[in-house]
């Protein structure tokens, strides 16, 4: 009941939308399928895992999050909204972490043992983000929406993008990264890509300027300047 008591506070305390306890222990289905997870659990700890494998999938069914009965999970676990989540068996969480919906803890292949992250305290992972394979997720760490995270995630920082790549630590910025929350991230690929696409440009333009030139008879323009059309020759 305590630790009930807390993750109902957790949810008030995350989710500006929940207005009473009672509201969140009745209608929020992250709430129900964590409490449905501590059953599933116990039952797989202590041998019993048909009884807990039919607990998560109806709570499946139910909340639409599925949580293998294997996986570990600390207190004030918040899920926000909670549609398509997977967290995989030898998946762990930390206290005090938020989840937002269509969130993956996957395994990346079918290998025996230890195949599925394990999340620090205070870890906040965005909507649809993909976590795979067996390595930790820093404390304090932020995963933006959408990251496809293969490899290790230090503590205090932010990763970003497919595959993740580390954009902040400790508050400090990393790459081109300013500030990163759920609205505003900055892709480092895709800045890379960007720069590439505007060098490719501009050694375009110089080399139709050394073709324009070479028909005049005369040396380039200076780079920035019209190169002549067929027109004014």
């Amino acid at each position: 009941m305590p630790h009930l008591i807390e993750t109902l506070a957790a949810y008030q305390a995350r989710d500006p939308a929940a207005r009473s306890k009672l509201e969140v222990f009745l209608l929020y289905p992250g709430v129900h399928a964590t409490i449905n997870h501590r059953i599933a659990h116990f039952f797989y700890e202590h041998g019993c895992f048909f009884v807990a494998r039919l607990v998560s999938q109806w709570s499946r069914f139910w909340t639409g999050i599925e949580i293998h009965p294997g996986a570990k999970i600390g207190r004030r676990f918040v899920i926000d909204h909670g549609m398509g989540i997977v967290i995989g068996e030898t998946a762990e969480i930390g206290d005090d972490c938020l989840i937002y919906h269509g969130v993956t803890l996957g395994g990346t292949g079918k290998d025996k043992g230890k195949r599925h992250p394990t999340l620090g305290n205070n870890v906040l992972v965005g909507n649809g983000a993909r976590i795979l394979g067996p390595f930790k997720v820093g404390d304090n760490a932020r995963i933006a929406a959408g990251s496809v995270v293969l490899s290790e995630v230090p503590p205090d920082s932010t990763a970003v993008g497919v595959p993740a790549q580390i954009v902040r630590v400790h508050g400090e910025s990393v790459h081109y990264a300013d500030e990163v929350d759920q609205i505003d991230v900055h892709d480092p690929v895709f800045e890379k890509l960007s720069a590439l696409s505007s060098r490719l440009e501009l050694v375009e333009k110089l080399l139709d300027d050394q073709y324009y030139a070479g028909l005049r008879g005369k040396e380039p323009d200076a780079p920035g300047e019209e190169a002549p059309y067929e027109s004014e020759r």
